[in-house]
């Protein structure tokens, strides 16, 4: 493929995926995507061929739709992808390519779902970032009182999503934010003296369609929407149990890769200080309908903004919150246990055919990432 982007031809870049519990390494993966052209088209597959090949999805796929496309890099959403990448898919869509990261996708019968385009050379590989999938542990490790610290991973080899799950695609992969992923996230825009500066404030933890909804009718309020993110010791005081499920640095990504975002306060105070909102030139603070918990001294955290006038409570019109989320995990773990024990088995499977083949043509299997030790 040519990386040549000076040319007045636009390179159309093509991804794919579930993108279940749509998060930060999805948003990642296609910001580096849409570095490889001029114009990104992500494909999303439906419930059903989701649920047929790797088990059912969290997110309905009119949820995963709307999530997908609120991330600042995707230029168009096709619904309903197919799950094996062809040709015609591509062509489609005038896209140049196929971009996906280094992990295995296998049908239910355990085809590789880029085979077609990785034969036509249309198809480039980005490092895997981050997988959500270590977020199944809450069904183990959300609890309460004198263990409510606790996050140790006994039994979550069962699941498949700790380091000790043979395959390095079905478990879990671990994600360092660093001042430089902050910046490639970042709008690295400011609010012009004519802009109608907006704030709102919350945990966003495990970013949903909720969060999503939330922010885009805050969005509408004015012109620069600005997002402070609560610590997590502030979330644990204020929501209790093991929340947040996502660190802070987790949860400053997540939102600064929604297109309606344009700066997180980073550790943002619980409540709205006069400082605060001269500091940014703060015109409106927003909350949805959301119960409002008091801060440590029992004020009314909005207690500010409301003697100012600027307060407002919007209705998204999504009920939808983190908890809801949680419980749809929880509901549904003896699925999720089952789908990543068979899903590892084909990657693993595929994997050592890939093994085989390069050992016959090479000698060695050391370029087979993650999977020297499979050959017996």
């Amino acid at each position: 493929m040519s990386d040549n982007k000076n040319d007045n031809k636009q390179i159309r870049v093509w991804c794919d995926g579930c993108y279940d519990m749509v998060h930060f390494g999805h948003a990642n993966s296609l910001r580096q995507a849409k570095s490889l052209g001029d114009v990104l088209i992500v494909g999303v597959h439906t419930d059903e061929e989701i649920s047929k090949h790797k088990g059912p999805p969290v997110f309905t796929q009119q949820e995963r739709y709307k999530m997908v496309g609120a991330i600042k890099w995707v230029d168009h959403v096709v619904e309903g992808a197919p799950y094996v990448t062809t040709l015609e898919t591509l062509d489609k869509y005038q896209c140049d390519f196929c971009v996906h990261g280094d992990d295995i996708t296998v049908t239910a019968d355990g085809i590789d779902t880029y085979h077609l385009v990785k034969e036509a050379g249309r198809y480039s590989i980005l490092a895997f970032t981050c997988d959500l999938k270590s977020l199944l542990n809450i069904t183990i490790t959300f609890r309460r009182g004198d263990k409510e610290y606790s996050v140790e991973l006994e039994h979550s080899s069962n699941l498949g999503t700790d380091s000790t799950a043979r395959s390095p695609y079905t478990g879990c992969s671990q994600f360092l934010p660093t001042t430089q992923k902050i910046i490639q996230f970042s709008s690295g825009l400011s609010p012009k003296p004519t802009d109608k500066v907006v704030y709102v404030a919350g945990a966003f933890d495990l970013f949903h369609v909720g969060h999503l909804d939330f922010l885009e009718a805050a969005h509408a309020q004015g012109d620069f929407l600005i997002v402070g993110l609560h610590t997590d010791l502030e979330v644990n005081r204020y929501k209790g149990s093991n929340y947040p499920i996502m660190n802070l640095h987790e949860r400053v990504l997540s939102v600064l890769a929604c297109k309606y975002v344009h700066e997180v306060v980073i550790g943002a105070p619980y409540s709205v200080t006069a400082e605060l909102m001269d500091h940014f030139g703060v015109k409106v603070v927003c909350h949805g309908l959301t119960p409002i918990a008091s801060d440590k001294d029992g004020a009314d955290p909005y207690q500010v903004p409301k003697e100012r006038g600027c307060f407002k409570t919007i209705n998204s019109g999504n009920t939808m919150t983190t908890e809801d989320i949680v419980q749809r995990i929880i509901r549904h773990r003896l699925e999720f246990e089952e789908r990543n024990s068979k899903k590892e088995q084909k990657e693993i499977a595929v994997m050592k055919t890939i093994q085989k083949k390069h050992l016959k043509q090479n000698g060695n299997c050391e370029n087979v990432k993650g999977y020297g030790e499979l050959i017996e």
